[in-house]
C-alpha cells in the first residue's frame, strides 16, 4: 500500500475503535480498516476484474481461501474451501448486422449500436433465418393474473419481441400485477426462459432505460464478449437479443403495429400477440470452453445446534477485462461487489472475536452472479447445507453509501420475518427501516439471495441508501444516480483509498453481523409471510 493508504488505514482504525455504535453486549465490532484493506485489494487492477475462468478468478478465490484460513475458519465443503461449479463459457460473435425485412423494404440494425445478441446454446453456430417477428407484449404467462402474452400462436421458428419489466410498471393501477413493484415476470431472465418454454426460436427485448433501470451502455457492456452458463436440460431459444428503443420504433414503423401505442396495448388485460409482418435474420458464431469455476465456502461450526446454519453470501465476480472506456479496460467492480466480499471477511472476523454461537455460521462467496446468478443457482440445486436446517440467508451486494445512513432500505420488504430482525437491529443503531423505494427496478431478483429464497430460505437483502445522518436525501439520491449512470458495470467502478467513505458500510456490516448473531443463538426459524411466493418452498 502507498503511505497515503496506510495513513487512511490508521485513521479508520481510530474511528472504528472509538465508534459510538450501540451493539449487544456480547457482540464484536466490525472494523473499517478490515473493510478498507480487503476492498482495496479485491478491487485493485491486480485482480483483473475478477472474471470467472480467468487468472482473475484464480487470484480471487485463493485470496479468499487464504484470508478465511488466517481468521481460523473451517473449510465449508467437507475438507475444501471450494464448491466446484461446472460452467460453459460461450464467446459469441454476432453478425455485424441484424437484417430486418418487410414489404416496405430491408434495413439493418448495427451490432452494439442497435442490438446485442447472445446464445446459451453450447454449439458452434446459431442463427435466425427470416424468422417471423411477433410482438408478445411483456412476454408473460401468469395464470394467477389471468395473463398469457403467448396465447394463440404456434411459436416454432418465430421470434418474440417483448418489453422489459411487467404491465404494472407506471400503470397507475396497484392491482395490475404488483403495481409499480417489479415481479419476477419483469426480469429479462424470465423473458428468455418463458420464450424457450413456448418453443420460440428467438427473443428480442426492447430496451427502455426507465423500466430496465439502466442505460443502453450497460446492455452493450454486459451482453458482449464471453458469457457463462450452466448446462442443463431446460429449453433454450437459439438467440437472446436486446434492441434499442429507437430500433424498435423503426421495426414497428414498417409493421402491423405502425401508429399504435404498443406500450399501452401490451398492458391491456386480454392482450394477444400480434404478428408484425416483419422478419429478421442474424447469426452468432461461438467459441466454446467448458471449465469449472468456484464458490468459496467457509464456516464457523456452532456448539449445541451446529447442524443449523446461518448463511452469509456475496458474489466475488465482476466482468474482468472488456471494452475500454476512457482508456480503461479493467472492470474492477469495487462497489459491485468487492464491497460485499470484503464485508464477508469483516463479518467473519467479528464472529471469530465473539463468543461461540449455538448455530453454525457459513460464508459463501459465490461465482458468476454477473452472468445470471449462476454460482448461487448451482448452490441452490446442489446445497452443501440442508435447506431445511438453513435458518436464513443474509446477502451482501453493491454497498455504496457515502456516509452513515439513518435508513435501512430492505429490498423485498414484506416477504419474511427477516424484516423484523432487521428492524430490531436497526433500532439499536438509532435507524429506521423502509421498503425499497425503487421496487419497480426488481432488485429482489437481481442478486444471489433470490436463489436461496427460491429453495425456501428466508433472505435479508438490505443497505442504507436513502437518508444519511449528516447527508440529505437529495444528496444521497445524487450520489446513487451518479453511480448508476457513470459507474455501474463500468471500468470507473474503482476504489480510491483517499476518497472512499466507509462509515456507511461499517454500520451496515455491523447490522448484518448483529442480525446473524441473534439468529445464531436462538432456536427459532424465521418464517415467510403469507402471500410470499417463496412460502410454499419452505412449507414443503
Amino acid at each position: 500500500s502507498s503511505s497515503a493508504a496506510s495513513d487512511v488505514y490508521k485513521r479508520q482504525l481510530l474511528i472504528s475503535c472509538n465508534s459510538g455504535t450501540k451493539n449487544d453486549a456480547d457482540s464484536a465490532q466490525i472494523l473499517e480498516p478490515t473493510i478498507s484493506k480487503h476492498l482495496e485489494r479485491l478491487a485493485s487492477d491486480d485482480f483483473l476484474g475478477r472474471k470467472p475462468f480467468t487468472k482473475g478468478e484464480t487470484l480471487t478465490v485463493n485470496y479468499l481461501k487464504e484470508e478465511f484460513s488466517k481468521l481460523g475458519l473451517s473449510p465449508g465443503n467437507g475438507d475444501s474451501f471450494f464448491q466446484e461449479v461446472p460452467m460453459v463459457e460461450i464467446t459469441g460473435t454476432p453478425s455485424q448486422n441484424m437484417v430486418i425485412s418487410s414489404k416496405k423494404g430491408i434495413f439493418n440494425l448495427k451490432a452494439l449500436k442497435d442490438f446485442v445478441a447472445v446464445t446459451n446454446k453450447a454449439v458452434n453456430e446459431v442463427s435466425l433465418n427470416n424468422s417471423e417477428l411477433v410482438f408478445a407484449g411483456y412476454g408473460i404467462v401468469a395464470p394467477e393474473y389471468g395473463w398469457n402474452d403467448y396465447e394463440g400462436i404456434d411459436w416454432k421458428g418465430k421470434t418474440a419481441v417483448v418489453l422489459v419489466n411487467d404491465p404494472g410498471f407506471q400503470s397507475g393501477d396497484s392491482t395490475l400485477f404488483k403495481g409499480n413493484e417489479m415481479t419476477y415476470y419483469g426480469r429479462w431472465t424470465y423473458k428468455y426462459e418463458e420464450a424457450a418454454r413456448q418453443g420460440a426460436a428467438g427473443v428480442i427485448i426492447i430496451h427502455d432505460t426507465e423500466p430496465a433501470s439502466y442505460g443502453w451502455n450497460v446492455v452493450e457492456s454486459g451482453w458482449s464478449g464471453s458469457k457463462l452458463t450452466i448446462e442443463s436440460d431446460l429449453p433454450l431459444v437459439d438467440v437472446e437479443s436486446w434492441i434499442s428503443s429507437e430500433s424498435a420504433a423503426k421495426i414497428f414503423n414498417v409493421s402491423a403495429m405502425k401508429g399504435k401505442d404498443y406500450k399501452t396495448l401490451a398492458r391491456t388485460k386480454g392482450f394477444k400477440p400480434v404478428e408484425l409482418g416483419v422478419k429478421t435474420s442474424v447469426k452468432i458464431t461461438n467459441k466454446i470452453k467448458k471449465d469449472v469455476s468456484k464458490n468459496v465456502v467457509a464456516m464457523i461450526p456452532g456448539t449445541d445446534q451446529k447442524d443449523e446454519y446461518i448463511i452469509y453470501s456475496g458474489h466475488w465476480d465482476h466482468f474482468g477485462i472488456g471494452k475500454a472506456i476512457d482508456g480503461d479496460s479493467i472492470y474492477n467492480g469495487s462497489v459491485d461487489n468487492a464491497s460485499g466480499t470484503a464485508g464477508l471477511l469483516a463479518i467473519a472476523e467479528a464472529f471469530k472475536k465473539s463468543k461461540p454461537t449455538k448455530r453454525s455460521i457459513v460464508f459463501i462467496a459465490v461465482t458468476a452472479e454477473e452472468q445470471g446468478l449462476l454460482g448461487s443457482a448451482y448452490y441452490s440445486a446442489y446445497p452443501i447445507f440442508d435447506p431445511k436446517k438453513t435458518v436464513a440467508n443474509i446477502n451482501i451486494d453493491a454497498l455504496d453509501s457515502p456516509g452513515k445512513m439513518k435508513d435501512l432500505t430492505i429490498t423485498g420488504f414484506g416477504q419474511s420475518e427477516m424484516d423484523e430482525y432487521a428492524e430490531d437491529a436497526a433500532t439499536k443503531q438509532n435507524r429506521y427501516i423502509i421498503p425499497d423505494p425503487e421496487a419497480e427496478k426488481g432488485y429482489f431478483f437481481r442478486s444471489d439471495h433470490f436463489n436461496f429464497a427460491k429453495i425456501g430460505i428466508p433472505a435479508l437483502y438490505a443497505s442504507g441508501s436513502y437518508e444519511g445522518f449528516d447527508i440529505s436525501i437529495a444528496d444521497i439520491k445524487k450520489h446513487n444516480d451518479n453511480y448508476r449512470i457513470h459507474k455501474y458495470h463500468q471500468p470507473s467502478d474503482e476504489f480510491d483509498a483517499a476518497t472512499t467513505e466507509l462509515s456507511g458500510l461499517q454500520l451496515d456490516f455491523q447490522l448484518f453481523y448483529n442480525v446473524g448473531l441473534r439468529l445464531a443463538n436462538e432456536t427459532y426459524f424465521p418464517k415467510w409471510y403469507n402471500g410470499s411466493e417463496f412460502k410454499a418452498a419452505r412449507d414443503k
